[in-house]
Protein backbone atom coordinates (compact mmCIF):
# COMPACT_ATOMS: atom_id res chain seq x y z
CA UNK A 1 0.00 0.00 0.00
CA UNK A 2 1.61 3.31 -0.98
CA UNK A 3 1.36 6.46 1.08
CA UNK A 4 -1.66 8.09 -0.67
CA UNK A 5 -3.95 5.12 -0.37
CA UNK A 6 -2.65 4.54 3.51
CA UNK A 7 -3.59 8.12 4.47
CA UNK A 8 -6.88 7.67 1.97
CA UNK A 9 -8.37 4.27 3.44
CA UNK A 10 -6.84 5.53 7.35
CA UNK A 11 -9.23 8.61 6.71
CA UNK A 12 -12.17 6.92 5.26
CA UNK A 13 -12.15 4.20 8.04
CA UNK A 14 -12.15 7.11 10.66
CA UNK A 15 -14.44 9.15 9.66
CA UNK A 16 -17.02 6.44 9.46
CA UNK A 17 -16.68 5.89 13.43
CA UNK A 18 -19.29 7.64 15.53
CA UNK A 19 -18.91 10.94 16.80
CA UNK A 20 -15.55 11.49 15.08
CA UNK A 21 -14.00 15.15 14.58
CA UNK A 22 -11.42 15.83 12.53
CA UNK A 23 -9.38 19.28 12.90
CA UNK A 24 -6.11 20.86 12.60
CA UNK A 25 -4.98 21.72 15.98
CA UNK A 26 -1.32 21.40 15.53
CA UNK A 27 -1.92 23.43 11.64
CA UNK A 28 -2.51 22.13 8.51
CA UNK A 29 0.37 19.52 8.40
CA UNK A 30 -0.92 17.14 10.60
CA UNK A 31 -4.60 16.12 10.24
CA UNK A 32 -5.80 14.61 14.08
CA UNK A 33 -8.75 12.88 14.50
CA UNK A 34 -10.82 12.66 17.91
CA UNK A 35 -13.51 11.21 19.95
CA UNK A 36 -15.34 13.10 22.79
CA UNK A 37 -12.52 15.67 22.43
CA UNK A 38 -9.55 12.70 23.30
CA UNK A 39 -7.24 11.84 20.00
CA UNK A 40 -7.40 8.67 18.54
CA UNK A 41 -5.55 9.41 15.12
CA UNK A 42 -3.11 11.60 14.07
CA UNK A 43 -2.06 12.28 10.21
CA UNK A 44 1.25 13.64 8.67
CA UNK A 45 4.56 13.54 7.27
CA UNK A 46 7.89 12.40 9.01
CA UNK A 47 11.46 13.20 7.35
CA UNK A 48 9.64 13.52 4.31
CA UNK A 49 6.86 10.16 4.75
CA UNK A 50 3.42 10.26 5.00
CA UNK A 51 2.51 8.30 8.41
CA UNK A 52 -0.82 7.14 10.21
CA UNK A 53 -0.22 7.45 13.90
CA UNK A 54 -2.93 5.57 16.67
CA UNK A 55 -2.96 4.15 19.87
CA UNK A 56 -2.58 0.96 20.58
CA UNK A 57 -2.68 -1.92 23.41
CA UNK A 58 1.48 -2.03 24.39
CA UNK A 59 1.62 -5.40 24.09
CA UNK A 60 0.03 -5.59 20.65
CA UNK A 61 2.05 -2.99 19.68
CA UNK A 62 4.92 -5.00 19.91
CA UNK A 63 3.89 -7.94 18.06
CA UNK A 64 2.44 -5.35 15.01
CA UNK A 65 6.13 -3.85 15.03
CA UNK A 66 7.85 -7.64 14.44
CA UNK A 67 4.83 -8.76 12.16
CA UNK A 68 4.77 -5.78 10.13
CA UNK A 69 7.31 -3.71 8.23
CA UNK A 70 5.43 -0.59 7.81
CA UNK A 71 4.48 -0.18 11.76
CA UNK A 72 7.13 1.56 13.70
CA UNK A 73 6.83 3.03 17.70
CA UNK A 74 4.73 6.48 17.59
CA UNK A 75 6.58 9.17 15.64
CA UNK A 76 6.95 12.14 18.73
CA UNK A 77 4.50 9.81 20.50
CA UNK A 78 4.39 8.05 23.85
CA UNK A 79 6.24 4.59 22.41
CA UNK A 80 4.25 2.28 24.41
CA UNK A 81 1.12 3.63 23.61
CA UNK A 82 1.23 4.52 19.82
CA UNK A 83 2.01 3.17 16.83
CA UNK A 84 3.18 5.26 13.49
CA UNK A 85 1.97 3.28 9.73
CA UNK A 86 3.94 4.00 6.94
CA UNK A 87 3.72 2.85 3.65
CA UNK A 88 4.60 -1.01 2.41
CA UNK A 89 4.01 -4.00 0.93
CA UNK A 90 2.58 -5.73 4.28
CA UNK A 91 0.26 -2.63 5.10
CA UNK A 92 -2.99 -3.74 3.82
CA UNK A 93 -6.67 -1.81 3.83
CA UNK A 94 -8.17 -4.57 6.14
CA UNK A 95 -5.33 -3.92 8.99
CA UNK A 96 -5.80 -0.47 8.61
CA UNK A 97 -9.50 -0.68 9.41
CA UNK A 98 -8.43 -3.01 12.51
CA UNK A 99 -5.95 -0.64 13.97
CA UNK A 100 -8.30 2.43 13.13
CA UNK A 101 -11.21 1.02 14.80
CA UNK A 102 -8.67 -0.84 17.93
CA UNK A 103 -7.68 2.71 18.90
CA UNK A 104 -11.08 4.43 18.76
CA UNK A 105 -12.66 1.62 20.65
CA UNK A 106 -9.26 2.18 23.25
CA UNK A 107 -9.61 6.27 23.88
CA UNK A 108 -13.59 5.14 24.05
CA UNK A 109 -13.19 2.80 27.19
CA UNK A 110 -11.21 5.57 29.20
CA UNK A 111 -14.00 7.53 29.06
CA UNK A 112 -16.81 8.01 31.66
CA UNK A 113 -19.33 4.98 31.05
CA UNK A 114 -21.62 7.99 30.92
CA UNK A 115 -20.17 8.83 27.62
CA UNK A 116 -19.23 5.58 26.75
CA UNK A 117 -22.72 4.26 26.85
CA UNK A 118 -23.38 7.72 24.32
CA UNK A 119 -20.69 7.01 22.05
CA UNK A 120 -21.32 3.34 21.58
CA UNK A 121 -25.81 2.82 22.44
CA UNK A 122 -25.87 -0.42 21.50
CA UNK A 123 -22.57 -1.91 23.72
Amino acid sequence: MDSKALTACAQKVALELPFTEHCWPFGPEYEVFKVSGKIFMLMGKAHGRLHVSLKSDPQKSLLNQQIYQGIEPGYHLNKKHWISIYAAEDITPALIADLVNDSWHLVVDKLPKKEQKKLRPGG
